[in-house]
């Protein structure tokens, strides 16, 4: 069973794992145009937000967050950032786990609906989304990292 447990996007432990990301973001991006952006931590402490790292202390091997953003029209808005595993950890399910466990936590929070911005190279990050309910939508932000945007209500 895949251990998920809360962290700050500060500590040391949560920054790796953000770096391999962002590292590994950079390498695959097309035309290397990748913008690396550490979260602010104050927007993942609770109730606006939770960082969770995946795996046992001291071996995270992915990481997911929510922030809430400015609600909707339908209600409590919540923002999926920076869902990852390391590639070699892929294609057990662990990906959905943590996604899982952040619409969970959301629902706590009384969110109306979950929102996230992918590129349409991550393939199997589109059809995760696909598959856990989300919807494209037009885009709600100006990531540049982005190309697609999704939304699942709650």
């Amino acid at each position: 069973m895949l251990e998920l447990r809360p962290s700050s996007p500060a500590t040391s432990e949560s920054h790796a794992i953000l770096a391999e990301y962002f590292a590994l973001r950079a390498e695959e991006f097309p035309g290397g145009a990748y913008t690396t952006m550490f979260p602010d931590p104050t927007a993942f402490e609770s109730p606006a937000g939770v960082f969770l790292l995946a795996g046992p202390e001291g071996a995270p091997i992915g990481c997911g967050g929510i922030r809430r953003l400015e609600d909707s029209d339908a209600g409590i808005r919540y923002e999926v950032k920076h869902l990852f595993l390391k590639p070699v950890t892929r294609g057990q399910g662990w990906g959905r786990a943590i996604l899982e466990e952040l619409e969970r936590r959301a629902r706590d929070w009384d969110a109306a609906e979950l929102v996230l911005d992918t590129h349409h190279t991550l393939e199997a990050a589109g059809a995760l989304y696909t598959r856990s309910g989300f919807e494209q939508i037009e885009a709600y932000n100006d990531n540049r990292n982005a190309t697609r945007w999704y939304r699942k209500m709650l």
